[in-house]
């Protein structure tokens, strides 16, 4: 069976070995339960950044909706290293005729993923579609599919303190410098959508290749990893939460060790103190463009705190989830229906964005908190009563029979 990539629903792996002694059973014969279950709060997080109360608002319900902010598409990012590798080899890598087969398969996905992340970006809702972006993360990630686990770690972590610096400098360049038009101006894909095409995917968009890649590198190394063993799930949720405290902890510090870097961005609008900025956007936009910036942590704001505060919630969710979904039935049972929607997450995003563009919802955020809950109950419905007639969701489908021609591939 071939296995789809996060966003695209369901994940598949080849029949596990038999548990060792000390290790649990794992959580599917043919399918991580936890990836579908982490997939599955990934995109209601992603409804909540979409269509919920703004969090500028303040409240309760912009109080809850705030952890979503950044934190959804991270874990989306980490999913979707994880899905590379359950399609080029999880634990092993796939080599010969079938490793280049899998690798077609990954070219043809990210091949499908950017003109659909384009045509969704062209309807003109005030979402930050992220498809595009996976699109190129999936090819940049692929030389990186043989790697193991340590060294995936090492490179995800060596991305996440350089390539901040690296993208602050080149929008740096951009800004200052003439030539950011004449490259968007013959680029074919900025005169097809009216973005700034490859050069908004790499550096300038709201998921810049740069700064997202640590994500994805990170998924990756925890899809090596032996996810049977209740001990590296154990491991990963400590370190998930060591980095999380790293990433917004070192952020809280500097914010307050430096005052002047807070006078520095304090933001113009929104209703909270620029020292929020460790974690949050409720107090608005961050002023100015200089290096302080590179001090807070809040949702993309591109620096490498905030990479390394994300990185860690994606990782403690994701372990979390397989963890429950192996050990505990009952969780099963209960987050049945955002384990389906998790099945059939492509379909569920997109829907996301046509329901916003044929609603004409301007505000994003900003909506009700019914608007909200009639989303998010339509999506269930869905996800609920289409596996009664269906093996994939409707895009899962699309998505899995156009990669069969990697099949050709010799």
């Amino acid at each position: 069976m071939t296995p789809n990539v996060s966003p695209a629903g369901r994940v598949a792996e080849a029949p596990p070995q038999a548990p060792s002694a000390g290790r649990s059973a794992p959580p599917s014969t043919t399918r991580l339960i936890g990836v579908d279950l982490a997939r599955g709060l990934a995109v209601l997080g992603m409804y909540a950044a979409h269509v919920g109360p703004d969090p500028t608002d303040g409240g309760p319900a912009g109080f809850l909706m705030e952890p979503a902010h950044g934190r959804a598409s991270a874990l989306f990012a980490l999913l979707a290293g994880f899905s590379l590798l359950l399609i080029t080899g999880r634990r092993v890598p796939r080599t010969g005729r079938e490793g280049r087969q899998a690798v077609a398969r990954v070219l043809i996905r990210a091949a499908i993923l950017l003109p659909l992340g384009t045509a969704l970006t062209m309807t003109g809702t005030s979402v930050d579609v992220i498809l595009a972006f996976y699109a190129l993360y999936f090819v940049f990630a692929l030389p990186l599919r043989r790697l193991r686990a340590r060294t995936l770690a090492l490179v995800a972590a060596a991305a996440a303190i350089v390539m901040p610096q690296v993208l602050y400098l080149v929008q740096w360049l951009i800004r200052t410098g003439d030539w950011a038009p004449a490259v968007v101006h013959y680029d074919p894909l900025a005169r097809i959508s009216g973005t700034d095409g490859f050069l908004g995917l790499l550096f300038t968009g709201a998921y810049p290749v740069l700064t997202w890649m640590p994500f994805v590198i990170a998924g990756m190394a925890v899809a090596r990893l032996d996810l049977a063993s209740a001990v590296v799930l154990r491991r990963l949720v400590l370190t998930g939460a060591a980095l999380a405290v790293l990433g917004y902890g070192g952020s809280w510090l500097a914010l307050h060790l430096f005052p002047r870097a807070v006078e520095a961005v304090d933001p113009v609008g929104g209703n909270g103190s620029a020292m929020s900025l460790w974690w949050s956007d409720a107090a608005g936009e961050p002023a100015g463009t200089g290096p302080a910036r590179l001090l807070i942590a809040s949702p993309h704001s591109e620096t490498t705190l905030s990479v390394l505060g994300n990185t860690g919630v994606a990782v403690a969710v994701l372990a979390a989830c397989v963890a429950a979904a192996a050990g505990l039935p009952r969780v099963r049972r209960l987050a049945g229906p955002v384990i389906a929607i998790g099945t059939m997450s492509l379909t569920a995003y997109v829907l996301n964005i046509v329901g916003i563009w044929a609603l004409g919802i301007q505000d994003v955020p900003g909506s009700p908190l019914p608007v909200l809950l009639g989303f998010v109950a339509a999506v269930t419905l869905l996800a609920v009563l289409w596996p009664r007639r269906f093996r994939r969701g409707p895009l899962e489908y699309l998505l899995n029979s156009a990669t069969k021609a990697a099949q050709l591939v010799r």
